[in-house]
C-alpha cells in the first residue's frame, strides 16, 4: 500500500471511531456542564462520581480492547470463528466483572470519606454512583460490542448510534436534573438516572445491529451465547486484564489528581474537573485514531504483512501528533471561552473556578504531545498482542512517577493544583517515551527467521 492509500485506510475506520469516542465522551460533558448550571457542590460531587465510575468501568473495558486485537488478528487470518468464539468470552467477562464491582459503588460514600474528601460531596458521589451501578452492565456491552464492529470495520454504525445517545441523554438531563416540563428534580440522581437509561437503550441497538445486520448474521454471535469457551475465555482473560490494569493506571493517576485537588478546595476541584473534561475531549481523539491503528495493525499481523504493519504504525503515529500540535494552540488560545460553557456566570464562584481553569489548561498544552504519543504506542502494541510488559511499565510511571510527583509539587513544593498538574505530565512523559520505544524495537517489526 502507498502513504496515501495506508492514510485513507486509517482515517476511514479512525474518523466514525473518533467521532464515536467524541459522542461518549458528550455524554459525561453534557452531565458536567449541565449539572456545573445546577450547582458547585453537584459539580463537583459528579466529578468524583463520574471518575469513580470510570476507574472502574476502564478496568472492565480491557477485555473489549483484547476484543478487539484478536478478532482484528483472526479477520485478517480470515478465521471468522475464532473472532465469534472470542468475542463472545469477552461478553461474559465483561459481565461477570460488572457485577462483581457492584458493590463498590454502593458503598462510595465510605470509601471516598476516607480519601479525605468532604462528607458532603462524598454523600452526593454515592448518591450519583448507587444509581448509575446498574449502568455498568450495558455499558461494558457496549464496549465489547464496538470492539467486535471495528475490528469488523463497521465503525460508522457505532458513531450514529452513540451520537443519538447524547442526544438522548442531553432531553433526559433537561428533565431530571432540573424538573422541567413537571419532571420531578432529582439533581445529580436524575443525571445518573439519563445516564443509566442511555446505556440502555444503546446497549440493545448494538446487540440488534450486531446480531441481525447483512454481513454479520452468518457469525451467529449471539446463539447459544450461554455456553462456555474455557479457552477463549482464559485468552481474552490473559489479553484483557492487563490492558484494563494498564488503563485504570492511567486513569487512576487522574483520578488520584482530582481526590488530591480536593484536599485544595470544591473550587479547584470543579476547575479541575471542567479542564479534565476538555482535555478528554482531545483525548478522545488520539484515542479513535489509536483503536483504528488497532484494528490495522492487528489484521496486519493476522495476514503475516510486515511492510503494511509497519508503514501503517508511522503513519498513525504521525497523524496523531499532528492533533496533538493543533491542539495546544486551541488550549493556549481559546482556553477562557471554552471553560466559561461549563459555568454559569451569576455564580459567585465562576471568576475563581474560571481563572484557575485557564491555568490548568495552559498546563494541559503540555500534556497533549505525551498523551498522544502514549496512546498511540499502547494500540499498537495491542495490535501486536503486547499487554503485559505496558502493563507493568505504566503503574510504574504513573504510580511510583507521576502521583509522587503531582504531590511533591503541589503540597510540600507549594505550587498548588498547578504544580499538581505538572506531576501529571512527568508521569505521560515516561510512558510516553517507553512504550514508543518498546513498538519500533519489538521482534513484531522484524522478519520471522
Amino acid at each position: 500500500m502507498t502513504v496515501p492509500a495506508h492514510l485513507r485506510a486509517l482515517l476511514a475506520l479512525g474518523l466514525p471511531l473518533v467521532g464515536s469516542n467524541l459522542a461518549q465522551m458528550g455524554l459525561h460533558v453534557t452531565d458536567t456542564i449541565m449539572l456545573g448550571w445546577y450547582g458547585v457542590p453537584e459539580l463537583a460531587a459528579v466529578v468524583l462520581g463520574a471518575g469513580y465510575f470510570f476507574i472502574l468501568f476502564i478496568l472492565g473495558s480491557g477485555f473489549s480492547y483484547a476484543v478487539m486485537g484478536r478478532v482484528a488478528a483472526s479477520l485478517g487470518a480470515g478465521d471468522e470463528v475464532q473472532a465469534r468464539r472470542d468475542t463472545r468470552m469477552g461478553l461474559w467477562l465483561s459481565i461477570l466483572f460488572a457485577l462483581g464491582v457492584m458493590p463498590l459503588m454502593w458503598a462510595s460514600g465510605p470509601i471516598l470519606r476516607a480519601l479525605g474528601q468532604e462528607p458532603a460531596i462524598a454523600a452526593l458521589a454515592q448518591d450519583y454512583l448507587r444509581i448509575a451501578m446498574l449502568g455498568m452492565v450495558p455499558a461494558l456491552i457496549i464496549a465489547v460490542l464496538k470492539a467486535l464492529l471495528s475490528a469488523q470495520e463497521r465503525t460508522q454504525i457505532v458513531m450514529w448510534v452513540t451520537l443519538a445517545g447524547v442526544g438522548l441523554n442531553i432531553g433526559l438531563n433537561w428533565l431530571l436534573i432540573f424538573g422541567n416540563f413537571g419532571a420531578p428534580e432529582m439533581g445529580v440522581r436524575g443525571a445518573a438516572v439519563a445516564s443509566v437509561v442511555v446505556q440502555l437503550v444503546t446497549c440493545a441497538a448494538l446487540m440488534v445491529y450486531a446480531g441481525h445486520a447483512r454481513g454479520l448474521r452468518q457469525m451467529d454471535l449471539f446463539a447459544r451465547v450461554w455456553r462456555p469457551d474455557w479457552p477463549a475465555f482464559r485468552a481474552v482473560a490473559r489479553m484483557g486484564l492487563p490492558i484494563g490494569l494498564t488503563s485504570v493506571s492511567e486513569a487512576g493517576m487522574f483520578q488520584a489528581s482530582a481526590l488530591m485537588m480536593g484536599w485544595i478546595g470544591t473550587v479547584e476541584l470543579a476547575a479541575h474537573g471542567i479542564a479534565l473534561e476538555l482535555a478528554s475531549l482531545t483525548f478522545m481523539v488520539h484515542m479513535g485514531i489509536s483503536n483504528a491503528a488497532t484494528v490495522r495493525v492487528g489484521r496486519a499481523l493476522g495476514a503475516r504483512d510486515l511492510v503494511r504493519l509497519r508503514d501503517g504504525a508511522w503513519i498513525a503515529q504521525l497523524l496523531s501528533l499532528g492533533f496533538g500540535l493543533a491542539t495546544v494552540g486551541l488550549f493556549l488560545g481559546a482556553a477562557g471561552p471554552m471553560i466559561g460553557l461549563f459555568l454559569d456566570r451569576t455564580d459567585p464562584a465562576a471568576p475563581e473556578i474560571l481563572a484557575f481553569g485557564t491555568k490548568l489548561l495552559a498546563v494541559a498544552a503540555l500534556f497533549q504531545l505525551f498523551d498522544s504519543t502514549q496512546v498511540m504506542a499502547l494500540g499498537l502494541l495491542r495490535g501486536v498482542h503486547d499487554t503485559r510488559v505496558p502493563m507493568w511499565v505504566a503503574a510504574g510511571s504513573y504510580w511510583l512517577i507521576g502521583i509522587p510527583a503531582s504531590w511533591i509539587l503541589a503540597f510540600p513544593l507549594g505550587f498548588g493544583g498547578v504544580g499538581l498538574w505538572f506531576g501529571l505530565v512527568i508521569g505521560l512523559a515516561c510512558v510516553a517515551l517507553s512504550m514508543i520505544a518498546r513498538f519500533w524495537r519489538g521482534p513484531w517489526l522484524r522478519p520471522a527467521v
